[in-house]
């Protein structure tokens, strides 16, 4: 299979202070991969790593991605070679409409490809992503976040998935601060959008296993003190909420 990311050895500080101390992952083209953690454990800082955060020192080992090692690419780089990250609190922006963003977004990552495309050409591609989310328009017509709720936030950047179509998804806590009706909601869209693009790989970063309920990961794998001590399927999850991470 196609290895779309490779991390050997990984160890980062912040500040001279260790938080990552030999993280090993591999996540192929199309593999669901989740990482559980206590609170603490380094999963943020993974994602934010992967990402490129410039505060995230890598100390040591590598990120490889589509066989290309990233460890000095900025976030901007990292995004083009098809890399996204979704927040666990994203920014308002007011102003700035939804449909707007995207639109640069989009351009700014495709240019001087086949997939650039014209304004009317984009419209098309926004209004076909709206539908295969069941969305109506006018969403994408709203300033940035600004006044929306939890549950839209995080659909928002559902949306921005299904019309970016990155190579690999890295959600960081998208379950925080959602009721049982938006996570079932979201985690619907993230569905669907998963299965318009199969190639794209999703890395999910959560503490509880409650959004499992309406996912299917491939792999879940336990990330303590900065390093990944275990991994295995979804039943590891099951562990994890009937025994918690200290008895594994």
């Amino acid at each position: 299979m196609n290895t779309l990311l490779s991390v050997e050895n990984l160890k980062v500080s912040v500040e001279d202070k260790a938080i990552l101390n030999g993280i090993n992952l591999r996540i192929n083209a199309g593999e669901f991969h989740v990482i559980m953690g206590p609170n603490g454990s380094g999963k943020s800082s993974l994602s934010y790593t992967l990402m490129g955060h410039p505060r995230y020192a890598i100390t040591n080992g590598t990120v490889s991605f589509d066989g290309e090692v990233i460890n000095d690419l900025t976030p901007d780089k990292r995004a083009k070679l098809g890399v996204f990250l979704a927040m666990q609190h994203p920014l308002e922006v007011e102003g700035v409409t939804l449909k707007d963003f995207l639109r640069q977004a989009y351009n700014a990552l495709y240019d001087g490809t086949p997939k650039q495309k014209r304004l009317k050409e984009f419209a098309e591609h926004l209004i076909n992503k709206c539908h295969l989310l069941g969305m109506d328009l006018s969403f994408a017509e709203r300033s940035i976040n600004v006044g929306f709720s939890g549950g839209e936030k995080k659909r928002a950047e559902m949306l921005q998935l299904a019309v970016l179509e990155p190579k690999l998804v890295i959600l960081d806590e998208i379950d925080s601060g959602l009721d049982v009706d938006a996570l079932k909601t979201v985690c619907q869209a993230l569905n669907q959008v998963k299965k318009d693009n199969p190639s794209m790989a999703v890395l999910l970063i959560t503490h509880y296993a409650r959004i499992l309920n309406y996912l299917q990961p491939d792999f879940v794998h336990i990330l303590q003190n900065g390093e990944i001590t275990k991994s295995g399927g979804p039943e590891l999850a099951a562990q994890i909420e009937t025994g918690g991470f200290n008895n594994q």
